[in-house]
């Protein structure tokens, strides 16, 4: 019996395991998740409503047309501008270029008549509200122009539209 091998055990490893690239990869996503949640929240401007954008009445509701400028962009660069309501307007619609002849002309000498008007009525820091409304064959170069425009000009109360009224299209069609 002295002579029997003996058995051979095997000896049992520690597992252990490693989670530090775990944790890693957790705070990673969390970020990740963190950030496209704040950035797929929807971001809107606040078109000033209220008394800014009230007529000469005190308390009314309606928009005063004598600050209202629209812009109506069109394909092959066209643009069409007009102040007021398109039925009744303060400025007739006349159809302007780009540029610091053109556009960026037109809405300073707006803007400056605008602040006279308000002026008038007790509020001198309300300039013009510009309205832009793209047309679906106008290209989106038109849109950033008219939006490099309101940047230099300084005008910051504006609103981009997508809706055309019959009258705007027939006005389009036949300039």
């Amino acid at each position: 019996m002295e002579n029997l091998p003996k058995k051979v055990r095997s000896r049992k490893l520690n597992t252990r395991v490693d989670l530090t690239a775990m944790v890693s990869v957790s705070f990673l996503l969390i970020v990740f998740f963190m950030v496209t949640t704040e950035l797929a929240k929807p971001k809107i401007m606040d078109f000033g409503h209220g008394d800014r954008g009230c007529g000469p009445e005190p308390g009314c509701s309606k928009p005063d047309e004598n600050r209202i400028l629209t812009v109506l962009l069109d394909d092959n660069d066209k643009m069409i501008t007009y102040m007021g309501l398109l039925y009744s307007p303060v400025q007739k619609p006349k159809e302007v270029e780009y540029g610091k002849d053109g556009i960026r002309k037109e809405l300073l000498i707006i803007d400056k008549k605008v602040h006279q008007y308000s002026a008038g009525m007790g509020k001198p820091e309300i300039g013009v509200t510009v309205i832009i409304k793209p047309s679906k064959k106008s290209n989106y170069g038109n849109l950033v122009n008219i939006l490099d425009e309101m940047n230099i000009t300084g005008i910051n109360s504006y609103a981009i539209v997508d809706y055309y009224t019959p009258e705007e299209t027939k006005l389009l069609a036949s300039k």
